[in-house]
């Protein structure tokens, strides 16, 4: 049977910052091994000797766009449809909308929904519980994923099922949901032996999921229908409808159908599972040496003990010296350092930055754009430095500035620059001055990165000084 995977890549992953913020979230990143979160969910959704997999279907919104298709491009997997959501609206609108897309391909489509920011090592393990699962949908279930759990975990929501022998059989029946508990709670249902973490991956058929929204939340299957029938193509995007969109509740899928549905069953997995949601989660499976540290390259634990440094930064040395369970994460731009017991609690550091409207809350130092992307070396009252990297064939739009003037020095590749009516290549170690107001565009049009330095100067300096008259990414 055809399954459809589909990924949630819309998430903001705040528990990890500074690595992990509103403009590049945590699934783009690599925190363990040499591919992102987002690539390592997607290779695990691909077709094995135990499972057919179709063409994945990606949920985002329209800031990662650009990402979600180069990365997967990057490890060699067919993007498939890429659904931009409008506005953030929780779990239960991307998966109807997912569920919907689909159905009106293929009215026997199964649906294999999962969050792009998880770890599951064990592909085979996993394909078996999916396998496992099937055969449940085949009569009519909709099945969720439960994780056989390990320790008293705080940080994940569970689930009641209706036995208590989950180590001898594959599947059962879910009584309810229950959210994140305290430390007292989590101990008595470990002590239980019939609670599950809930990993909040589900497979179902499009038909079945439909039928849910009809009888549990039909205002949402209004809203959501109309939101994709009225969709349009952007790039090679879908992009669901905006007006229809903006009236949806914020509601997760467990809310709206999972806590009611009766044909609900939870296939469970033994096997190595986090979502990741953590910094103490990161150390963990980070295999830590015989003192307990996990370091990164450029980080140094000097008599420490259960401790977890990274620096973010190649040339940025980190040095841990006499420390014991403790968590340091450095950025060029923010550093973070906690008892790693309180990893659950950062999201506290980033709402402190956002009440006092600190950029570092959310803005991430390197802004990703579809032609590349830049970073902010230097800023001052009337100027900004800036290191620009461009991708090979890619443009910037065709703009002006109201407020300030640029000087870029090329210094990796040749750009083709437009001032006004003149086009000119500027190689490395050349420099080009735009005047305010002036039309101007810089391309790439070789095979090989261009990088230059940009120095602007004038009174504002912000983003959004922009006035574009062409853009090859719909911006205009």
């Amino acid at each position: 049977m055809l399954i459809y995977p589909t990924l949630l890549a819309g998430g903001l992953g705040t528990r990890l910052w500074p690595a992990s913020r509103k403009s590049y979230p945590k699934q783009f990143s690599n925190f363990i091994g040499d591919e992102s979160l987002f690539q390592q969910s997607a290779r695990r959704l691909t077709s094995s000797d135990i499972l057919e997999f179709a063409p994945h279907i990606t949920l985002t919104n329209a800031d990662f766009r650009f990402i979600i298709a180069e990365q997967l491009q990057a490890v060699g997997i067919d993007p498939g449809p890429i659904l931009i959501e409008p506005e953030v609206k929780n779990t239960a609108a991307a998966v109807l909308a997912a569920s919907l897309f689909i159905h009106a391909q293929n009215t026997d489509a199964v649906l294999l929904v999962a969050p792009a920011d998880h770890l599951i090592p064990d592909t085979t393990a996993f394909h078996e519980a999916i396998a496992v699962g099937l055969s449940q949908v085949e009569i009519g279930k909709m099945v969720t994923f439960g994780i056989k759990p390990s320790h008293p975990e705080t940080g994940y929501g569970y689930l009641e099922t209706l036995t208590s022998d989950t180590d001898l059989l594959p599947v059962s029946d879910v009584k309810k949901f229950v959210e994140k508990p305290d430390l007292n709670g989590a101990e008595k249902m470990l002590a239980t032996g019939n609670f599950l973490w809930n990993a909040g991956i589900f497979l179902f058929s499009a038909q079945s999921m439909i039928e849910a929204f009809v009888a549990y939340a039909p205002k949402t299957l209004d809203l959501v229908s109309k939101a994709v029938k009225c969709a349009t193509s952007d790039l090679g995007f879908v992009r669901l409808a905006e007006q229809p969109w903006s009236m949806l509740e914020n509601t997760s899928i467990d809310y709206a159908i999972m806590e009611k549905a009766q044909n609900l069953v939870a296939v469970h997995y033994a096997s190595k599972w986090s979502d990741l949601g953590g910094w103490d989660a990161v150390w963990s499976e980070s295999n830590p040496d015989n003192s307990g540290n996990v370091t990164s390259k450029s980080a140094h634990a000097i008599e420490c003990t259960n401790s977890l440094l990274r620096s973010e930064e190649g040339n940025q040395q980190l040095i841990g010296l006499g420390l014991d369970n403790i968590m340091a994460i450095a950025m060029r731009d923010a550093v973070l350092v906690a008892h790693k017991d309180r990893s659950q609690n950062v999201k506290m550091a980033v709402d402190i930055l956002k009440r006092n409207k600190i950029a570092q809350a959310e803005i991430f130092p390197k802004d990703y754009r579809p032609w590349g992307w830049f970073e902010i070396l230097a800023i001052g009252n009337r100027f900004q430095v800036k290191l620009i990297c461009v991708k090979p064939g890619a443009a910037l739009s065709l703009q002006s500035h109201s407020h300030r003037s640029e000087h870029w020095v090329v210094v990796e590749g040749t750009a083709k620059v437009t001032i006004d009516d003149e086009e000119k290549l500027v190689s490395e170690g050349q420099s080009v001055y735009v005047p305010l107001s002036s039309k101007h565009r810089l391309e790439n049009p070789s095979e090989h990165q261009v990088t230059l330095i940009e120095v602007q100067i004038g009174t504002y300096l912000g983003e959004d000084d922009i006035v574009r008259y062409e853009d090859v990414y719909s911006r205009t």
